[in-house]
């Protein structure tokens, strides 16, 4: 008698379909919601948090709005619908210059120090990777970016590495680039249905094995099991000022997505109440709890709070909504993936129109009850047969290969892979740890340490903790 082969019925493409578009939703609008609940504990201990707060189980302010997290996020989110998988290191400057650098400034001066840094160089002149040579090349600005490209590169870790590090070689270098990667890799695995054991390992498979970030990142997940102090323990460099270290933050936010086994509340509480750069942090657990379970895991009255970004750090990105933003990655994606000549110039004109006059398309989404709740068309290719590809294509720079996995399984294609080169945009070299937390004398109180751009050694700069010698930044400090 001849055996019965049983296998596992494949989503319809329809089914597929929305299926991926709520996780980009859940992504974003994760990103966005872990953005406002971490504000009010940025650069904060978890002492001080539950002498405030007790600890944080939801909103603590009155009017909760992201920071810069949310608005860069938006930045790059509408850059590469605008480009897709064509993007360049020159369209990430002169999207720079066009939208920020050459515009008046909001209350926060563009956010964060690495941004700082960088607008203070492109203003000087200097080009891309030039641009990203300042002393905040290593912070996590790049990281708090990063989900839009895993969300319009789902399923392929590998692609969505590869752009981010793009878009970063106007802000970051070295260990910058690799907390972009890792998150970015993060998402798109979970976009794909990865559970969270499969989703560090596309994190860790495109970064370098011997990276800071990779072993801060490894240490905060092999002591995930034991909760959020052990995470910390784990990962903090204890009595050190800055707290946007890109090793540090972006392994605190995995750390507390393993702990949660991906659950969105369990992870972006657990973000938030660690302290540190509390905003950057929960906003990267968000995205990758968000991506894994979808917009239906995150509570109504924290996704139902977010709105329309203010444009307090880019007045340009003013009266855009995440939710905008995750309908025009997922048309992009769809693009990508064979719809057509016909659609991808439609959504390049949608991308251009909506990066120049979005407040009207965002108030709207600020206005519905429930913002996961908008009805939006479907971004499946237009050849249905197309979502049986494989979910890792044989060249990993590939921008023709289908986005959807036949089965979540296949994400082990992944880490059989060569992991990329080092492009000429990073450092061939990876980052020391700093061998000496504090200084053995010390230093005045009108100065602090700041680690060199290889990340070891130490270099001087004016400021107080959590203030960069380049201006303020959006929020109480961090990046």
């Amino acid at each position: 008698m001849s055996s019965i082969v049983c296998t596992p019925p494949v989503p319809a493409p329809d089914e597929r379909a929305r299926e991926l578009h709520d996780r980009a939703r859940g992504a974003l609008l994760g990103l966005a919601v872990g953005d406002a609940l971490g504000a009010p504990a940025e650069n904060m201990k978890p002492s001080e948090i539950r002498a405030r707060w007790g600890r944080i189980t939801g909103y603590v302010t009155d009017r909760p709005a992201g920071t810069d997290d949310t608005e860069y996020a938006i930045f790059s989110g509408l850059l590469l619908a605008r480009h897709g998988s064509a993007l360049t290191p020159a369209h990430v400057e002169a999207a720079w210059h066009e939208w920020i650098a050459d515009r008046a400034e909001g209350p926060f001066k563009g956010a964060g120090f690495s941004e700082r840094g960088t607008l203070e160089n492109l203003r000087r002149g200097l080009a891309a990777p030039i641009s990203a040579q300042h002393r905040h090349a290593w912070s996590d600005g790049l990281a708090m970016r990063a989900a839009p490209f895993g969300v319009f590169a789902a399923g392929r870790p590998a692609e969505a590495a590869r752009l981010v590090a793009v878009d970063g070689s106007v802000s970051h270098e070295g260990e910058g680039i690799y907390g972009g990667q890792a998150v970015a890799a993060g998402v798109a695995a979970a976009m794909a249905g990865a559970p969270p054991t499969a989703v560090v390992a596309a994190a860790l498979a495109v970064i370098p094995d011997d990276s800071w970030t990779a072993r801060s990142l490894r240490r905060a997940v092999s002591v995930a099991h034991r909760g959020e102090r052990a995470v910390r323990s784990a990962v903090v460099i204890g009595g050190y000022p800055w707290t946007d270290l890109a090793p540090e933050a972006v392994a605190l936010a995995f750390g507390a997505y393993a702990a949660a086994d991906g659950d969105f509340r369990d992870a972006v509480l657990t973000a938030v109440n660690m302290g540190r750069d509390a905003d950057t942090t929960a906003a990267v657990a968000g995205a990758l709890a968000g991506a894994t379970r979808g917009a239906a895991a995150i509570p109504h009255e924290w996704g139902a709070a977010i709105g329309p970004v203010r444009g307090s750090c880019l007045p340009s990105m003013a009266g855009h909504h995440v939710l905008e933003v995750a309908e025009l990655l997922t048309a992009a994606a769809g693009v990508a993936t064979g719809a057509g000549a016909a659609t991808a110039a439609a959504t390049g004109a949608a991308a251009a129109a909506a990066a120049g006059a979005g407040a009207s398309t965002g108030a709207a989404a600020a206005g519905q009850t429930d913002p996961r709740s908008a009805t939006t068309p479907a971004f499946v290719p237009s050849d249905p047969r197309s979502v049986t590809s494989a979910f890792v294509p044989s060249d990993p720079q590939s921008v023709t290969s289908a986005f959807v996995p036949t089965e979540p399984p296949a994400l082990t294609l992944t880490l059989a892979e060569p992991k990329p080169t080092t492009s000429a945009l990073l450092p061939t070299e990876p980052h020391p740890e700093p061998p000496v937390l504090t200084p053995s004398e010390p230093q005045p109180p009108t100065r602090a340490c700041l680690p060199t751009e290889s990340g070891g050694g130490w270099a001087r700069s004016r400021g107080s903790r959590g203030r960069s010698p380049l201006g303020a930044g959006c929020g109480e400090g961090g990046r």
